[in-house]
This record gives structure tokens, C-alpha cells and sequence, in this order.
């Protein structure tokens, strides 16, 4: 018997997932914002990537053999798509609002033009150019205008920094790394970023003793914010496409702020509103009319 399909059903599931994901990796500022303040960014990092590696590693064994040859490359494009943008959000986390370092990720997709320009000659065109314009702007609204008060400037220019890095990784991994299996490839990466990362955090390990929220705030961020979403992101570019799933893009920072808000009652300043609407409005600009899209970055 033929397998009856519905596509309405199909529809409404792929949708669902995709907000999902999006709350997830929204909700992966929030667990930051928890743990980093008691852990340190080194160590939470390094349980970050542990987990999400562990989780993928059933992937990289399968393919192992296509992944020989290709572990300076993957150590070094493991630093900067995993070890330090990671770090980086960290940090910025533990001084400042969840929201910001949530509304500077989606600068990742502005970056990754830019660099696509800068260092491998691809065009940029009027309409990407008037989206960085944007996007540049709305950094410098989070940077120079203070948070319900709190300076959060630092941690604006390290978040946005984290999000150069994604930028920067997109492209060389399109460029070196073509033709590997995506989700084995995310595992490889982190696996290298967690031992390249890990004297530092055993360095850098928190005396104190920690809470249970602050543990099972770190190791679900390794889990299911890293490991779990980086195969589902696959799953939905294979179910429905590159240009679909990069819609989520606009969805990370809307739940990044809305569960900073739910759960730990940061306030959703004028300044934070204007600084993603330029940001996220640079992301649509840069994305029209152009494609494929860049795929979107965890948090």
C-alpha cells in the first residue's frame, strides 16, 4: 500500500521544529546567563563542548575515514567556530544581559558576507552593503547605550566578536572542509575545541562548590543546545531546505530575550529594541534575493 502524505501535517511539523530549534538556541543565552557567573567562562565552555561532543560522537566514528588527513584543518577551524566564540558568549553572558550577547549572534549571518567579500571575492552588492550598514549600527546602539542601566558595552563588542568568528567559520568550512558529513563535521570540531581549551579550564576550575541549577544549566547547554541542535539543524535543512530553516535566525534572539525575561526578569530596554530591529532588519536585507542563504550558527 502506498504511504498516504499530508501536506499540511507535514507542514505544520516542519514548522513546529523549526520554532524549536529556535527556542532551544535562544534558550542556550539563558543557561549561559545561569551558569557562567559561578563557573567561569573557561570551564562552562569546556563542559559545553565535552557534552555537545559526546552527543555527536556516534557521527564522527562513521566517518572516521573521511575525516583522516583533516584534523589540523578541523583543530583550527575548531578554535574559531567553537573554542572562542563560545568563550566569548561566556563572558559576555556572566557581566551582562542574556539579550544582548542573544541579539548580537544574529549578526552572524552579516559577517558571513562580509567575509565572503573580504577574503574569498564574492560580491557584496548595494542591498548586503546596506544591510551591514544596519547591522554595524545596531552594534554600535547595544555598545554606546546603557541596558536598564548597566553599562554593557564590553560585553556587546565580545558577543559580536563571537559572532565574527561564526562568520569567519562558515566560509572556511565551506572552502576547506566541502563534502564532509555536516553533523560528523560539528562533532570533529568540538571534539578538537574541547581538548585544545581544556588546560585552560582545568586551570581556571571554580573552587567553590557549585549549585545542582548551575550543573544542569551547563550540561544542558552541552546537551541539547549544542550536541542535540546542531543534528537537528540537519535534520530541518534536509526536510526543508536551506532557505527555510534560515529563518531561524530571526528566531534565536526573540526567544534568547523573551526567556532571559520569563525566567529571569531581565528587562527588554528601548535599547535593545532598536539595536535588533537594525540588526535583524540588516539579516533580512543582506538574506533577500540572494541565494542560497548563509546557513545559521548555534549560539
Amino acid at each position: 500500500m502506498n504511504e498516504v502524505t499530508h501536506p499540511l501535517a507535514d507542514e505544520l511539523k516542519a514548522m513546529t521544529e523549526l520554532v524549536l530549534l529556535g527556542a532551544i538556541w535562544g534558550g542556550s543565552f539563558l543557561l549561559m546567563r545561569v551558569a557562567a557567573p559561578e563557573f567561569g567562562p573557561f570551564a562552562l565552555v569546556e563542559i559545553r563542548l565535552a557534552f555537545g561532543a559526546l552527543v555527536l560522537l556516534p557521527f564522527v566514528l562513521r566517518a572516521r575515514k573521511r575525516l583522516r588527513g583533516r584534523w589540523h584543518v578541523l583543530f583550527g577551524i575548531g578554535l574559531i567556530n567553537s573554542a572562542i566564540p563560545f568563550t566569548l558568549f561566556a563572558w559576555a553572558t556572566a557581566i551582562a544581559p542574556a539579550g544582548i550577547s542573544a541579539i548580537a549572534n544574529s549578526m552572524t549571518a552579516l559577517f558571513a558576507v562580509l567575509f565572503a567579500g573580504m577574503m574569498f571575492g564574492e560580491k557584496i552588492g548595494i542591498r548586503r552593503g546596506l544591510g551591514l550598514a544596519s547591522g554595524i549600527i545596531g552594534v554600535i546602539v547595544m555598545v554606546g547605550m546603557p541596558m536598564a542601566g548597566v553599562p554593557v558595552g564590553w560585553a556587546a563588542l565580545a558577543a559580536t566578536t563571537a559572532a565574527a568568528c561564526y562568520g569567519l567559520a562558515g566560509n572556511l568550512v565551506k572552502r576547506h572542509l566541502a563534502g564532509l558529513p555536516p553533523v560528523a563535521l560539528g562533532g570533529a570540531t568540538l571534539s578538537c575545541s574541547a581538548v585544545v581549551l581544556s588546560p585552560l579550564a582545568i586551570w581556571n576550575w571554580p573552587e567553590q562548590s557549585l549549585s545542582a541549577t548551575v550543573w544542569a544549566s551547563a550540561i544542558t547547554l552541552g546537551v541539547l543546545c549544542t550536541g542535540i541542535a546542531y543534528a537537528f539543524l540537519f535534520r530541518l535543512l534536509d526536510t526543508i531546505g536551506p532557505s527555510r530553516t534560515a529563518t531561524v535566525t530571526y528566531l534565536v534572539p526573540l526567544f534568547g530575550v523573551a526567556w532571559a525575561w520569563l525566567v529571569l526578569g531581565e528587562p527588554v530596554t528601548p535599547g535593545m529594541m532598536i539595536a535588533g530591529t537594525l540588526i535583524l532588519g540588516g539579516v533580512a536585507l543582506s538574506q533577500s534575493r540572494r541565494p542560497p542563504p548563509v546557513i545559521p550558527r548555534q549560539a
